[in-house]
């Protein structure tokens, strides 16, 4: 299984000193963390995308992630949302292929939508149209990573005649695609028509709400004939705080949390650390509660932990990231490992794995599941 941290790049106030960081402090506390993060033996560092303040996310994640790869040597990159509504299909296609050539095909990347809704109309697309937009954009970008001399035509973009995205991606080999989600089902039916993974990142929601929507992905993931729904390649989100008892881990993170904007001045800690994944206390206390999620959505893949959020200073966010890969996943790697079914996959594909597919793989298909026969139902 894989273990890792996201960052959305926040540019917050810490509330204990009144210091905003600048965005060069912040981005440079980015790459601080991803090497950590490799060096304490976690396996992926993901960033989301992000086009306005108050963040200092790339808005194009490949510039960011290509530079990680000069920083590091094991661990893999990947985003925590790739806007697939407002990018042109041709340029990720583009922008990822080249960053799979510099990184070694260290590279996966996640797809959404996106949470703010101004960036549609920022890129000339209307909001009412997102999901249709993932949808065609998403199969543009299949076929863009796919097939040579394309000719296209679509609703939403100029058509395309005789074209070819370069460079090819490594290997021939496309990069591994989750399709994140939080509320729309339109989403995991996509994730599970393709066979590709799905990401639940619910660090607003509810385990019930997730349950429902990583249901929904395993079943029609097994509907169109990928496998059996518990083969599914799963992802969660996360978010803890640890300290050496729970009094002091409450005490050190609650005036982030109770000034955070994008959850301060709204439910307690308490209230909201009963409703969401938000763990805060000690070490057996995290991993307790994450061990109890694959006894609702079933034995998953990925778990990524946000760590860095909320006007954090970098040192207590490298601590967390320290605790985490030292203290915290050894011990849940190696519990959901005994646990896990004989069948269930360990980890997402990876380049490697693919690569090792061959020519005749599921993956190199546009359409993968148009190869079998969908189940009944």
């Amino acid at each position: 299984m894989q273990f890792g941290i996201f960052t959305v790049g926040d540019v917050t106030r810490d509330p204990l000193t009144g210091r905003t960081p600048t965005e060069a402090e912040r981005i440079a506390a980015t790459v601080a963390l991803a090497r950590k993060a490799e060096e304490v033996g976690l396996d992926v560092f993901a960033t989301g995308e992000h086009h306005n303040p108050p963040f200092a996310a790339p808005g194009n994640p490949p510039v960011l992630l290509a530079y990680l790869a000069a920083q590091t040597s094991r661990i893999l990159l990947s985003t925590s949302t790739t806007l697939i509504t407002t990018n042109d299909p041709v340029r990720l296609a583009e922008d990822y292929a080249y960053l799979q050539h510099l990184a070694g095909g260290r590279v996966d990347l996640m797809l959404g939508r996106g949470n703010t809704g101004p960036v549609y109309p920022w890129f000339g697309k209307d909001i009412r149209k997102g999901i249709p937009l993932a949808v065609e954009n998403y199969h543009l970008l299949r076929r863009l990573w796919r097939e040579e001399n394309l000719t296209w035509v679509g609703e939403f973009r100029s058509g395309l005649r005789s074209f070819t995205a370069t460079p090819r991606p490594l290997d021939g080999v496309p990069p591994f695609v989750w399709h994140g989600s939080i509320r729309s089902p339109e989403i995991a039916e996509q994730a599970a028509y393709y066979g590709d993974g799905f990401f639940h990142n619910h660090i607003f929601w509810s385990i019930e709400h997730t349950e429902k929507m990583v249901r929904l992905y395993r079943q029609r993931f097994e509907h169109y004939g990928h496998g059996a729904a518990e083969e599914a390649i799963v992802g969660l989100g996360g978010q803890v705080f640890i300290a050496e008892t729970e009094a002091k881990a409450k005490a050190a993170f609650r005036p982030y949390f109770d000034e955070a904007p994008v959850y301060g001045h709204g439910p307690s800690l308490e209230e909201f650390s009963r409703m969401t994944p938000l763990t805060v206390g000690t070490t057996e206390q995290v991993i307790e509660r994450y061990l109890g999620y694959a006894e609702r959505v079933g034995d998953y893949q990925r778990q990524l932990f946000l760590v860095d959020h909320a006007g954090l200073p970098l040192d207590m966010a490298l601590e967390q990231v320290e605790i985490l890969g030292r203290e915290v996943v050894p011990v849940l790697r190696e519990e959901y490992e005994r646990r896990r079914p004989a069948g269930v996959p360990s980890d997402p594909p990876t380049h490697t794995a693919l690569l090792a597919e061959g020519a005749d793989s599921p993956h190199l298909l546009v359409e993968p599941a148009g190869r079998a026969q969908p189940a009944e139902g």
